[in-house]
């Protein structure tokens, strides 16, 4: 049967869902227009470190108020969405509802946002759940996210490079500080891939963004044990003033 013939068929039982609020769309794994336009992608002018985006342009290599008091131990990080009441749907439904029709779509935007990173890059290492947590949601949505974005990047994914050796209670009514403590000692490498990190340029994989304590105890994991630089790219980011 022809693929296309086989697609409306398909399409005829099933057809493509809005990734956030499902009602029909014409192409599986995308957005409704009204969702579209409910989404917030950043970019450039952002924090040459940490991505936040800026109002206006203060130049290039200019950083925020937060980096420049302290230097996260990644290199850069970029993110596709800011994290919103929109976004919050679509990435929640991603994570916790079994809904990964989106993930090719993730991806793709992903690769977009970190393609001077992605570039770079020898590695990508997903950011890791906890075994039980793991065994509860049945899948990391990190590690997806890595596998697709390493397929079109052409970069290697090593999903099982960094373990998470303690279980963390959640995170968010947290401020940074205490995030930071929480995620303290969280994690650490697998012994069996530590070879294959060394020297190694590393794009560390998320699917938000937060305060950014998460993601820097995992560069500060990874550095440590012989990565040459760290770099973030993550699905989505909260924004807050510097």
């Amino acid at each position: 049967m022809p693929v296309r013939l086989a697609r409306l068929l398909l399409d005829a039982l099933l057809p493509p869902l809005c990734l956030s609020c499902g009602v029909e769309v014409a192409e599986p794994g995308s957005l409704c227009p009204s969702c579209w336009s409910a989404m917030v992608f950043l970019g450039d002018p952002a924090c040459a470190c940490c991505g936040l985006p800026f109002e206006v342009d203060p130049g290039d290599g200019a950083v925020c108020g937060g980096c420049a008091r302290q230097t996260p131990r990644y290199g850069r990080a970029r993110a596709v969405l800011r994290y919103d009441d929109a976004s919050r749907v679509l990435i929640l439904r991603f994570k916790h509802a079994d809904r990964l029709e989106g993930v090719g779509a993730f991806a793709r935007w992903m690769a977009r946002a970190g393609g001077a990173m992605l570039a770079e890059a020898d590695l990508l290492v997903p950011v890791p759940l906890h075994r039980w947590r793991l065994l509860a949601r049945r899948y990391n949505q990190a590690a997806l996210l890595a596998n697709a974005i390493g397929t079109l990047a052409q970069v290697t994914a090593e999903p099982g490079m960094l373990v998470r050796a303690r279980r963390t209670p959640p995170q968010g009514h947290l401020g940074h500080d205490a995030r930071a403590r929480n995620v303290a000692g969280a994690f650490k490498v697998a012994e069996r891939l530590r070879p294959r990190l060394d020297g190694r340029r590393v794009v560390l994989v998320d699917d938000v963004m937060t305060s950014g304590a998460t993601v820097d105890e995992c560069a500060r994991v990874l550095l440590k044990a012989g990565a040459a630089a760290v770099d973030v790219l993550t699905l989505g980011r909260v924004v807050r003033e510097s």
